[in-house]
C-alpha cells in the first residue's frame, strides 16, 4: 500500500475584523467576559457584498495549496469538501469549487461532521491513496458563520465564537514508510446530536432574514449549545482520541513536536495541552484571531504553524478535532 503526505497547504480569512469591542457595540458582552472564557480576541466576518462565500474561500485556500504542492488543477483526482455551512442546501460545496476551478469531471464529496470535518476528510482522503485509487486529492474546510448567528444579546453565548474562513491541503501519494498520515481515528456518538445543533436553513436566506420575517423567541434557524456539557465531553474525546492514536503507532506524548486542535476554545486546548504536558512550542493556536471557524480551523491553523516554520520534516504532528454530532477524530502525520 502507498502513503499519503501533505504537499501542500493554503488558508484564506475575510478582510473584515470584528473585534469584542465591536461586538459589544451591539449586544451584551465585552471584551474580558469573551476572553476569560473563550479566549477570543477578535474574528473575521464576511461582509454583504465582499464576494465571499462558503465555497469561493475555499477556492481561495485551495488555489494557494496547489501553487505550494506544485500541481495544477488537472492533477487533482477528487474534492473532498468540509463544512456545515454550504452556500445551499444542495448540491454541496465540492461541486461548486470544481466548476469555479474548471476542473475536469472528477469526483466531489462532501463531508458534513463539523467541527471534526477536516480531520473525517483527511481519513477519507488517506484511504483513497493508501488503495491507489487517487494520486493527488484537495480536502477543503471552509465556513460561512456571521450570516447565520442571532447577534443580539439573546444569542451571544454563541455568537462571539464563531468566525469565517476557509483552509485546504493536497494530499499526495508517496511510497517513503513511515512518513505522511501514519494513522486516523474517528468516533461519533449520536446520542448527545441535540447539544450542539442548528435545524434549519441555508446561507442563501439565513438567520437575520428569518428573524426579521419571524420575531420571536425560539427560533430553531440559530444555533444552539449546551456549553458546559460540550466542554466536559470534549476534553475527554480530545484526550481519549489523541492516545489512540500515539498508541496505534507505538508513540508517546513526549514523542509529539507539534499538536494543532480545532480551534473551539482556547480553555480546552490549554487543558489538553496540560493534560499531555506540552509546552506552548509544541501546540498551535489562533483561535484568539480567528474565532472558531468550525471545519476550516485545523487547516487555517496547520497552514500558519507551516508558514511560520514551526512545522519541520520529521516532525511528529497530531491534529485532533470534536464538535457537533457529537464527532470527534485524530491524524498522526509524520512531517
Amino acid at each position: 500500500m502507498y502513503t499519503s503526505k501533505i504537499s501542500g497547504l493554503g488558508s484564506y480569512v475575510p478582510e473584515n475584523v470584528v473585534t469584542n469591542d465591536d461586538l459589544s457595540k451591539i449586544m451584551d458582552t465585552n471584551d474580558a467576559w469573551i476572553q476569560e472564557r473563550t479566549g477570543i480576541k477578535e474574528r473575521r466576518h464576511i461582509k454583504k457584498g465582499d464576494g465571499n462565500s462558503t465555497s469561493t474561500m475555499g477556492v481561495k485556500a485551495a488555489e494557494i495549496a496547489l501553487e505550494r504542492a506544485n500541481l495544477t488543477t488537472d492533477d487533482i483526482d477528487l474534492i473532498i469538501f468540509a463544512t456545515l455551512s454550504p452556500d445551499m442546501y444542495f448540491p454541496g460545496g465540492g461541486v461548486r469549487v470544481q466548476e469555479m476551478m474548471n476542473m475536469r469531471t472528477i469526483p466531489a464529496l462532501d463531508v458534513r461532521n463539523q467541527c471534526s470535518g477536516f480531520v473525517y476528510a483527511i481519513s477519507v482522503a488517506d484511504q483513497f491513496i493508501k488503495t491507489g485509487m487517487y494520486k493527488n486529492v484537495l480536502v477543503i474546510g471552509s465556513e460561512n458563520h456571521s450570516g447565520g448567528l442571532d447577534m443580539t444579546t439573546r444569542g451571544r453565548g454563541v455568537s462571539v465564537i464563531f468566525g469565517d474562513g476557509a483552509g485546504a491541503a493536497v494530499l499526495t501519494r508517496s511510497e517513503k514508510e513511515g512518513k505522511g498520515v501514519l494513522s486516523t481515528h474517528l468516533h461519533s456518538e449520536g446520542a448527545h446530536a441535540k447539544e450542539l445543533s442548528l435545524e434549519g436553513p441555508s446561507t442563501a436566506h439565513w438567520v437575520p432574514e428569518i428573524i426579521a420575517d419571524n420575531p420571536k423567541e425560539n427560533i430553531p434557524y440559530y444555533p444552539y449549545m449546551n456549553g458546559q456539557f460540550v466542554f466536559k465531553n470534549a476534553v475527554v474525546r480530545f484526550s481519549e482520541v489523541i492516545n489512540e492514536g500515539l498508541q496505534a503507532n507505538n508513540l508517546t506524548s513526549q514523542d509529539i513536536d507539534m499538536l494543532i486542535p480545532h480551534q473551539a476554545n482556547l480553555r480546552i486546548s490549554q487543558f489538553v495541552q496540560k493534560q499531555f504536558k506540552l509546552s506552548d512550542d509544541q501546540v498551535y493556536n489562533n483561535i484568539q484571531k480567528y474565532g472558531n471557524t468550525t471545519a476550516a480551523s485545523i487547516p487555517i491553523a496547520l497552514t500558519e504553524a507551516w508558514e511560520e516554520g514551526k512545522i519541520k520534516d520529521g516532525d511528529l504532528l497530531v491534529l485532533a478535532a470534536f464538535g457537533s454530532g457529537f464527532t470527534w477524530g485524530s491524524a498522526i502525520i509524520r512531517w
